[in-house]
């Protein structure tokens, strides 16, 4: 068998339960992936968005569902050693890959030396938008995972007051008809790291060519790496304490929360006070 089947095979028959059950209910609960849609699978060369791009192509074959999907991978500025192994493991993994070329990282450096990785961020997600609209698509499929979720959270109420989190989807406000997805949501990250292993595979961790110059000063890459460590030792005192954080996000009691804001309105929890008691 192909060495990139056998990777296939591994995801629906070893890592079933972990990784291939937890993308179909993401899909199916969230109804990220309909009918009719193309999606626009984005990868960065790292390991989580390449496999989003084979549970997208497993989805393709065994979900019975007829969508379209392009996989699509844009060069912000990687060094050719790092471009070159994108497309080695593209390769390995069979994954149609088209690669286009931008400047997002001389560009965001260049703007903001402090955080350019919340400058690449942004400026990636406008390309992306751009890129999905030329090729057709209706939706953007990205490779954030159940972690990425968890951490967003504690950094909203940690460092911006407020409890939100990473939805599982969401409408772009600049580009009509087009939605952002994330089909890993509720697969864990150490799931992720375990199929890697078991498939002796390795994928680039951060291809930016400035990320060791700026030693993870960006305060957006420090926070988000405490938040890691903290997970991890908390975890060590409740092994379910991410999973917990995650469900309260869908468990919010109105009844007991000073304040909400929804399209920014804010109301406070004085404003039906004294309704309640008559």
């Amino acid at each position: 068998m192909e060495r990139y089947k056998e990777i296939e095979r591994s995801i629906i028959k070893r890592f079933r339960k972990e990784i291939w059950a937890k993308f179909v209910k993401a899909v199916k609960d969230y109804k990220l992936i309909n009918e009719g849609d193309k999606v626009m699978v984005c990868i960065s060369g790292g390991k989580d968005s390449f496999l989003l791009a084979k549970c997208v192509e497993e989805l393709k074959k065994h979900g019975g569902v007829n969508f379209d999907a392009c996989y699509v991978c844009m060069n912000p500025g990687y060094n050719e050693l790092n471009k070159q192994m994108i497309l080695k493991n593209a390769k390995i993994l069979n994954v149609d890959l088209e690669m286009f070329e931008s400047d997002i990282f001389d560009v965001a450096n260049s703007l903001n030396e402090k955080s350019p990785c919340y400058m690449c961020a942004r400026m990636r997600r406008g390309y992306l938008y751009n890129k999905a609209k030329e090729l057709g698509c209706n939706k953007i499929a990205l490779g954030h995972h159940f972690d990425d979720v968890v951490e967003t959270t504690l950094l909203s109420m940690f460092y911006g007051s407020e409890v939100k989190t990473m939805l599982p989807k969401l409408h772009s406000e600049n580009f009509e008809n087009l939605e952002l997805i994330r089909p890993l949501y509720l697969v864990k990250e150490y799931s992720i790291i375990s199929w890697v292993k078991y498939n002796n595979l390795e994928f680039i961790n951060c291809a930016c060519k400035f990320t060791e110059r700026v030693n993870n000063s960006d305060e957006s890459v420090s926070k988000r790496k405490e938040m890691k460590e903290l997970i991890k030792h908390l975890r060590e005192l409740n092994p379910d304490i991410d999973y917990n954080v995650f469900k309260s996000l869908d468990n919010i009691n109105l009844n007991c929360v000073l304040g909400t804001k929804k399209n920014g309105v804010y109301k406070s929890f004085m404003d039906d006070y004294d309704k309640t008691t008559k």
